[in-house]
């Protein structure tokens, strides 16, 4: 329904990977969820031979220099499949490889981007500690210089990949003595002696994605595994929250869609009282809800993302991502809700796959950010560009319109108390 914003180009690369997702066998996805499989690395490897992964990252490297509306394309169809597919295909290609690419050395990109957009290794990214999860910048991971290396201590959790990954993207300390935010730097952590994958969490859903608590015991780090600049991880950290949201938005329309298909073959299937049950407003309504709620969030995502390839308006385009990610998962999370509700009793079991997108999208609003870090972002750059408005209005009110004005008693400054 949306073909008129994609270009040929894009229309054709979803195709390719919606022949990707018809290649997934049944049972990958059964198995995912039982945890039967903990890491679908046969999924990404296939991803990697297909040339699907890293869309939006340079064709030196293995990407496709395709931009973000191509990416959100195929990660909403990547969704389909399940949450935690699209979370796995995009945390490793999207997320580290973003960051490697964007601050990396070449010799970096050319050892751990061309072989992981090829499918031939993992990474993960590791970003939440035990004690700090919204405050990342109150982490306590350490990594002490030691001239040619860091020696890096501590842990971090809900890592997704932390079973599978062969390298993780980590943010640790490296200036105890400056303030929080210039005292972190990124580093590539190979998996090898002194990196140990201490727990697997018993997830609610979006099983299968290898997701555990990742201990650092004196691991040693070449100083060549610095991503972009020692004590500059702020720097890797900000840029790598567009990918982190923006996709985070895109994958979970995919999970919302498919719940919605086969909640839209039941309900005109289904009879009762003698009548196919969509023909009732109690259940049509909710069908219509759904269906508003997706192409809303298919205009938000899509619309985010042309802001982010334009390049403009770093503050602005924050706002849009993180009103985005918010909007579009609490949306598809009623989405799945409305499905599993007009399919009734059945829709709550497992004779059908609602019920395991109803568990998945229930992370959606948790990670990469919190809904309510992300109403605070909204908030903060809003009324930031609130300021520069009232500052211009004020500047140009000779010629333009003072809103305020225009209420019947505008002038009664007796009453416009604000103290």
């Amino acid at each position: 329904m949306y073909d008129f914003l994609l270009t040929e180009e894009q229309q054709a690369l979803r195709e390719e990977v919606r022949d990707f997702v018809g290649w997934v066998p049944r049972q990958m996805v059964v198995d995912m969820d039982r945890d039967a499989i903990r890491f679908p690395r046969e999924f990404l490897a296939e991803a990697g031979r297909r040339n699907l992964l890293g869309i939006r990252h340079p064709k030196e490297w293995g990407g496709r220099d395709l931009d973000w509306v191509a990416s959100c394309a195929a990660m909403e169809e990547v969704g389909t499949l399940g949450y935690i597919f699209a979370c796995t295909f995009g945390v490793g290609a999207e997320l580290v490889c973003d960051a490697i690419v964007r601050h990396g050395t070449d010799a970096q990109k050319e050892k751990y981007v061309r072989p992981l957009l090829a499918g031939e290794i993992f990474a993960a990214e590791a970003l939440t500690e035990p004690r700090g999860g919204s405050d990342f910048f109150g982490a306590t991971t350490k990594a002490e210089d030691r001239g040619d290396h860091f020696l890096l201590n501590g842990q971090k959790r809900f890592i997704v990949g932390a079973e599978g990954a062969d390298f993780f993207l980590v943010y640790a300390r490296t200036n105890t003595d400056a303030a929080p935010h210039h005292g972190m730097t990124a580093l590539i952590v190979d998996r090898g002696p002194g990196v140990t994958v201490k727990h697997l969490y018993g997830l609610m859903g979006s099983r299968g994605g290898g997701t555990g608590r990742v201990v650092f015991k004196d691991v040693e780090v070449p100083r060549d595994n610095v991503v972009g600049q020692v004590d500059g991880g702020v720097d890797v950290f900000n840029t790598m929250m567009i990918p982190e949201r923006l996709g985070t938005a895109a994958m979970t329309i995919g999970p919302a869609v498919a719940a919605l298909e086969v909640a839209g073959g039941y309900t005109t299937r289904r009879k009762a009282f003698g009548r196919r049950i969509n023909e009732f407003e109690g259940v049509s309504f909710q069908v219509a809800e759904a269906a508003m709620l997706l192409d809303a969030s298919r205009s938000l995502v899509y619309t985010t993302a042309r802001a982010v390839d334009s390049g403009q308006d770093t503050a602005r385009t924050r706002r849009y991502i993180s009103e985005t990610k918010k909007f579009v998962t609490e949306a598809c999370q009623t989405v799945v809700h409305n499905a599993m509700q007009v399919m009734g009793g059945i829709g709550y079991t497992d004779v059908y796959p609602v019920e395991r997108h109803y568990r998945d999208l229930r992370l959606a609003s948790i990670w990469t950010g919190t809904n309510e870090v992300m109403s605070m972002i909204v908030a903060h750059e809003w009324y930031g560009e609130y300021a520069e408005r009232a500052a211009g209005a004020r500047a140009a009110r000779a010629r333009g319109r003072d809103l305020e004005a225009d209420a019947v008693n505008a002038g009664a400054a007796d009453e416009k108390v604000y103290e």
